[in-house]
């Protein structure tokens, strides 16, 4: 399974990057979006005009708004938000996707409602064709900028597996595969929502030690979930789970991380997620993730914080003070 071109669904900062992470390894690239200001600016400027605007793409990448140009390609990439992944991929299987056709999803994220991952959303919309995840410690913004970066790729599909690895193998880029599709998935979801708890600790003032403190506790509350949900719990452990927490949790391009320290320094959730100007998946997926917990009947009591806060309108500050002053219990049970 060897792929020549590849289409993005998707042209903002991750499919930009993309873009740019396989250039060297594709003979042309095409991002689909549906902001005609963008696809005009990458096709007049080779830059996005709205994302990682200092990022200059090769010739070879190309943009449009016409979804029809995926049909022909040997590989299809989902880079849109998680809202986006089931009406886009609808849109692709009505224009009549091949059956044949590899697809891969790199949105990170659980759907509200049906609590599906992305690749059970594929899967519905798509019985029979090949489908990968590719995810771990990988923001855009350092990847558009050939930063060394480790990812991982699980597929059901091994020859799949194999194949995306290689092309997402490069001097700066590092990817190792797994079978254990459901636990990457679910930590790179359940990821977001620590990480708005990490940033209103952060602006909250509470210092080092409690947010090193809360990330540790959020891997632990990240394997009861994912386990409870379907992954395994070394998978929780490894890039996809603690290494994308950590990124998440700490790292400046966080978007989930600055809505979080937004929120803990006293702004409204709208203000927060107004300021940003881009999605911040954490919010939406702390209510799929509630939901999905309460149905499995998993004990979460960071996840339960950050709700209350952003849906229950309960101040940040009370709701963390409630978070630590809950009984005392032993470390491991």
């Amino acid at each position: 399974m060897n792929f020549s071109t590849a289409a993005i669904m998707g042209a903002g900062s991750l499919g930009t990057s993309l873009a740019k992470l396989l250039a060297p390894k594709l003979e042309a690239i095409t991002l689909v979006s549906v902001e005609q200001d963008v696809v005009a600016g990458i096709n007049s400027t080779h830059r996005n005009p709205k994302y990682l605007t200092d990022v200059e793409l090769p010739a070879h990448v190309t943009a449009t708004t016409d979804t029809a140009v995926a049909l022909d390609q040997p590989l299809v990439i989902f880079a849109v938000p998680t809202s986006a992944i089931r009406p886009v991929a609808e849109q692709l299987a009505n224009l009549g996707l091949p059956a044949t056709t590899p697809l891969l999803s790199c949105a990170k994220g659980i759907e509200r409602n049906t609590g599906e991952r992305m690749s059970e959303i594929l899967r519905e919309v798509f019985p029979q064709n090949p489908i990968g995840i590719l995810t771990g410690p990988n923001h855009a913004e350092e990847i558009a900028k050939d930063l060394v970066t480790c990812a991982v790729v699980a597929s059901e599909n091994q020859p799949l597996a194999v194949a995306l690895q290689q092309l997402f193998t490069l001097p700066h880029f590092r990817t190792y595969t797994t079978r254990d599709v459901a636990g990457i998935e679910l930590g790179g979801a359940v990821k977001n929502v620590y990480a708005l708890a990490a940033g209103m600790a952060h602006g909250l003032g509470l210092g080092d030690n409690a947010v090193a403190a809360l990330v540790t506790r959020a891997l632990a509350e990240m394997i009861r979930i994912g386990t409870a949900l379907g992954g395994e719990k070394e998978t929780f452990v490894g890039l996809s789970g603690v290494g994308d927490l950590i990124v998440t949790c700490f790292s400046e391009h966080s978007r989930n991380h600055r809505v979080g320290h937004a929120i803990g320094t006293g702004k409204t959730l709208k203000e927060a997620v107004d300021t940003l100007g881009m999605v911040a998946e954490g919010v939406p997926n702390t209510l799929s993730i509630y939901e999905a917990a309460r149905k499995a009947n998993v004990r979460t009591p960071i996840l339960d914080c950050v709700y209350s806060i952003l849906y229950q309108d309960k101040p940040a500050p009370t709701a963390m003070r409630e978070l630590l002053s809950r009984d005392p219990r032993p470390e491991n049970g």
